[in-house]
């Protein structure tokens, strides 16, 4: 049996390595020269170098899954450590709190930076044990198109203890009546931000987020989040998937209602079934024009993305840490930006430096600053003219919190932005995560891991269920290996 991936992203390298296992001849097809899509590295001329896309690493196990699944051991090729400090968050009023992983050393910090009992931290992580518990398995880890996911005991369950689900309440409403204290409320909204969502408009099921950070801990991968890529692309090399890169694919053959190959440079390459990890809105308009779409393919609201500047520093911040956010004063105020199509002048600024975990992606005495802000999707904006605005509101106020001109340290840039995204990840219109979570019912309007109306064409990736980051793509591919079974 003959398998064809489209697309060498997280969850086509996945899918390429569950195939082979079980028994599929597996080529995967891509457009770039590198394997990764946005889980990708630039370097400079000058000896920085950045990790291009996801920063965050959680919930390693489902890494490791494909490694036993392949009868390796994941720290034979593939290590990670899980981090002291989860992050570090700062606010223009001078306040600063480390997010321990260890549990009693983050209610310390909680009480003596913030000067608050801990006990209503404790009692928004148990809200959110207590939502995965109950969905986990059933929205992150099956089929959720297919009846027979929804036949079980953990649905029945999930059903009967609807209301601690707290669906049709915001995340805002739910972080505000369980925390109160204003910033443990903004460490909280934060996680919308993890879908490309607005903590005042998504559902209050997405309080299940901070579990996954803070039960099962952020780790860093040895040689940076690159290595996750590198390290599964030759995972499936070992297993006999052959890779064509550089190779774009023009369409998906489909033959009397079934997928039977694809047409790339001009040649009909067959296969008994095709897969693919390209975001779904280019799948459906660029691979499958005859094809039509689910409605919510083209309708849905489309997420938040990102503008990333990267940046070599050439001076070293003890202060802090791999993860770091500069909160913004005008929280709401940012997202109606983000939800109108601007950037606000006070924007939430996230800085990644991989240098303080591994070294030598700085010079010495530098550090590689993955200085970032959540911006709205490409819609046709200037974006020329918010760039160069959004830089200097970053720089004012980065500086600010640190009390020192970090301008004056910048000795290499490189720019990320919607545009670039879509250009190079065929994310349309520079969506991060395809589908936006803002709307309650935003799981079921994902798109399937597999056609209703064409055999054997099947989907992976962060457009589809159960959504975008690395844990969730890794489980769409693990999806379409049930779904083909």
């Amino acid at each position: 049996m003959k398998a064809i991936v489209i697309g060498a992203g997280i969850g086509g390298l996945a899918v390429s390595i569950r195939l082979a296992q079980k028994g599929y001849d597996v080529e995967v097809y891509e457009a770039n020269t590198y394997p990764g899509g946005k889980l990708s590295e630039i370097r400079s001329e000058n000896g920085f170098r950045f990790d291009a896309g996801p920063s965050l690493f959680t919930m390693p196990f489902y890494v490791d899954e494909l490694f036993e699944l392949c009868g390796e051991q994941p720290g034979d090729t593939f290590q990670h450590e899980e981090l002291d400090i989860v992050c570090n968050y700062f606010w223009e009023d001078g306040t600063r709190l480390s997010a321990y992983s260890e549990k009693e050393k983050l209610y310390h910090e909680i009480e003596e930076q913030l000067g608050i009992n801990p006990n209503r931290f404790r009692a928004a992580m148990d809200d959110s044990r207590i939502k995965y518990e109950l969905t986990g398995r059933i929205f992150l880890e099956r089929p959720l198109h297919l009846v027979k996911s929804w036949l079980s005991w953990d649905v029945l369950k999930a059903i009967f203890q609807i209301y601690k689900l707290d669906i049709f309440k915001s995340m805002h409403d739910v972080n505000k009546q369980l925390l109160r204290h204003p910033k443990l409320v903004q460490f909280f909204d934060r996680f919308a931000t993890y879908n490309g969502s607005n903590p005042y408009q998504a559902s209050g099921i997405l309080n299940i987020i901070p579990h996954f950070e803070h039960h099962f801990g952020a780790h860093f991968p040895k040689g940076g989040m690159i290595s996750i890529t590198k390290g599964l692309h030759q995972l499936a090399i070992r297993q006999g998937v052959q890779f064509h890169f550089g190779q774009k694919v023009e369409r998906i053959i489909i033959e009397n209602e079934e997928a039977v190959g694809i047409s790339v440079s001009g040649a009909i390459k067959s296969a008994d079934i095709v897969i693919s990890n390209m975001d779904i809105y280019p799948t459906y308009k660029k691979l499958l024009p005859q094809q039509k779409a689910p409605s919510a393919v083209f309708e849905n609201e489309r997420s938040s993305s990102a503008l990333i500047f990267y940046w070599g520093i050439d001076k070293t911040f003890p202060e802090l840490d791999l993860h770091n956010i500069f909160f913004s004063d005008h929280y709401k105020a940012e997202f109606e930006s983000i939800a109108a199509g601007g950037i606000h002048e006070d924007p939430t600024v996230y800085i990644n430096i991989s240098s303080k975990y591994h070294p030598k992606d700085a010079p010495e005495g530098c550090e590689n600053w993955f200085t970032m802000i959540n911006v709205p999707y490409n819609d046709g904006q200037d974006w020329d003219n918010l760039i160069q605005s959004a830089r200097k509101n970053i720089i004012r106020k980065v500086s600010r919190i640190l009390g020192e001109d970090i301008e004056k340290h910048i000795i290499f840039e490189d720019i990320l932005d919607p545009r670039k995204i879509e250009l190079r990840t065929s994310s349309h219109a520079g969506a991060l995560y395809g589908t936006a979570s803002n709307d309650r019912m935003a799981a079921f309007k994902r798109h399937a891991n597999f056609s209703s109306s064409v055999k054997n064409l099947y989907f992976c990736g962060g457009s589809v269920h159960p959504g975008g980051g690395i844990p969730l793509c890794l489980l769409s591919a693990k999806m379409v290996e049930q779904v083909v079974r």
